[in-house]
């Protein structure tokens, strides 16, 4: 388990110099609305696989750190790979947005994981976060459904129904006397 965190704390804390660093670069004025967008970038992963940890399990955390893997190595390939200018004009990695796909990342492996009725929170986070990309101009539409696509998509690669033991049979013999018991929970 150690391990575990380990990475993914090493995943999720390892992009914090590179983001802030554009934001600070490209925009002096940073807004109200793109402020909480990057603060929704670091909570929402580390309160999904925070979840993971809390409820014990370690199975779905590792789920989560590799498809985060994945998805920053999809994202950041595409963004240096294709060098497609920002609507302000800052820099060249617009493409895919890195702030969505981490979040619709975290929003798709609650759903898959743990059912969609957890997971509405999470989606209307992500969704404020692709749109607070949109309203600072640092990315069109196009940038925020694939960030978007590349986190979902990603989730479908590594993330499983998470499954709690419902039923325990247990068997006890003393003094002769057998003793088997079922119990479900519901």
């Amino acid at each position: 388990m150690k391990k575990i965190v380990n990475v993914c704390l090493i995943i999720i804390l390892g992009t914090i110099p590179l983001r802030a660093q554009d934001t600070r670069e490209t925009s002096p004025q940073v807004g109200a609305t793109q402020k909480i967008g990057d603060v929704i970038l670091y909570v929402l992963p580390l309160a999904s696989i925070g979840t993971s940890f809390v409820i014990g399990d370690e199975k779905g955390a590792w789920q989560f750190a590799k498809g985060l893997i994945i998805t920053e190595a999809v994202t950041y390939g595409l963004k240096y790979g294709i060098n497609k200018r920002r609507p302000d004009n800052s820099n060249d990695n617009a493409f895919p947005s890195g702030h969505t796909s981490t979040v619709f990342h975290s929003a798709g492996y609650i759903h898959i994981r743990y059912g969609l009725k957890y997971s509405i929170p999470a989606y209307t986070l992500a969704g404020f976060t692709a749109a607070s990309r949109i309203d600072s101009k640092k990315h069109d539409i196009l940038d925020v459904l694939a960030g978007a696509a590349i986190g979902l998509g990603s989730n479908l690669l590594f993330t499983s129904t998470y499954q709690r033991e419902r039923m325990e049979l247990s068997f006890n013999n003393n003094d002769g006397y057998y003793l088997l018991g079922f119990n479900y929970t519901f």
